[in-house]
């Protein structure tokens, strides 16, 4: 699996990153065994888990796991954090308040991340939300904090705008000893290709490097939709059918019909084309995939090496149109 640098930092990793949001919640730790060394074994190594999967669900399976059955030095650990303080989740999930990016609720949070995992350090902490309420000067002296105590080894930021990255990047550059910005988590596919307008190129200005999250537009781009909702699918589950739901519409219909004519031409599977397209777009370095069963990530890594021919790949540039689409971005 191709290597590719964070940034402009030293840190190689593979393309494919594992998301591990349901962790935990739809995959239980036997499953998640099952993917993570089915990752491992593929070649992969960055897994992507958080404090607001199901409230810190995903992080104590990956540390059950990382407690002897997989050494630490072969993963890759990306915790993004919320901004919330634990007096902001209810019994069910996070209750609908602004995000506190305060230092010191950013740095417990990251306390607890690494107590659920079980390790001394993570390896990449994103930063995610937007809190009009707190300076962003005062959040990102976390990000220089979290890695002058060893408490991670690179920084990035989760879903901001191209102006609030464009000045985090440049406050971070813009004194010795500040920790610059290696990455950002982003929404991106062929079904949300808002970041191109701006969020992108504000990246590639600032030598940071996009990890696209649900890099299947949600499973919709697996064609597993084509013909209405499947009983197992998560559309069709309480807590996520309104995660797919935007992704159903007339237009994401027109762009998975394409995706799907590709690959009956290619002799590949829908995904197949998805992930290639995604995989070869500029300053993506990598592209998050999230399963819930080993057998669903067996696909996805079946079809890691599928290569897009230029007509193709023009094709599905023109039916994905970025000026048509929307990203959740703050």
């Amino acid at each position: 699996m191709e290597l590719r640098r964070l940034g402009a930092s030293g840190l190689a990793v593979p393309w494919l990153g594992l998301g591990a949001a349901t962790w935990g919640l739809d995959t239980d730790e036997h499953e998640a065994a099952e993917q993570l060394r089915d990752f491992l074994d593929a070649g992969g190594a960055f897994i992507e888990t958080g404090d607001s999967y199901g409230q810190g669900a995903s992080e104590v399976v990956l540390g059950r796991l990382l407690a002897g059955r997989f050494p630490r030095g072969d993963v890759v650990i990306a915790v993004k954090t919320g901004g919330h303080s634990p007096y902001t989740h209810s019994t069910v999930g996070l209750l609908d308040i602004p995000a506190d990016l305060s230092r010191r609720t950013l740095l417990d949070a990251l306390d607890a991340s690494l107590r659920r995992i079980g390790v001394d350090h993570i390896d990449v902490w994103h930063i995610d939300g937007a809190d009009a309420g707190t300076p962003m000067e005062e959040t990102l002296s976390a990000l220089d904090i979290a890695v002058s105590s060893g408490r991670t080894r690179y920084v990035g930021v989760a879903n901001f705008s191209a102006w609030r990255l464009a000045k985090a990047a440049a406050w971070q550059a813009a004194w010795p000893g500040r920790v610059r910005l290696v990455s950002a988590s982003a929404e991106y596919s062929l079904l949300c290709r808002g970041v191109e307008r701006d969020v992108l190129p504000a990246a590639l200005d600032a030598e940071i490097s996009l990890v696209a999250w649900s890099a299947l537009g949600r499973g919709v781009l697996t064609g597993k939709y084509r013909t209405g909702i499947p009983a197992d699918s998560r559309a069709a589950s309480d807590h996520l059918a309104d995660f797919v739901q935007p992704y159903l519409d007339a237009r994401a219909a027109g762009i998975v019909n394409a995706v799907c004519t590709a690959a009956e031409g290619l002799g590949v599977a829908p995904l197949g084309v998805a992930l290639a397209w995604i995989r070869d777009r500029p300053g993506v370095a990598v592209a998050l995939v999230g399963s819930r069963t080993a057998a669903q990530l067996r696909g996805v890594l079946a079809e890691c090496e599928v290569k897009l021919p230029p007509e193709i790949r023009e094709a599905l540039d023109e039916v994905s149109d970025a000026e048509d689409s929307n990203a959740p971005i703050r």
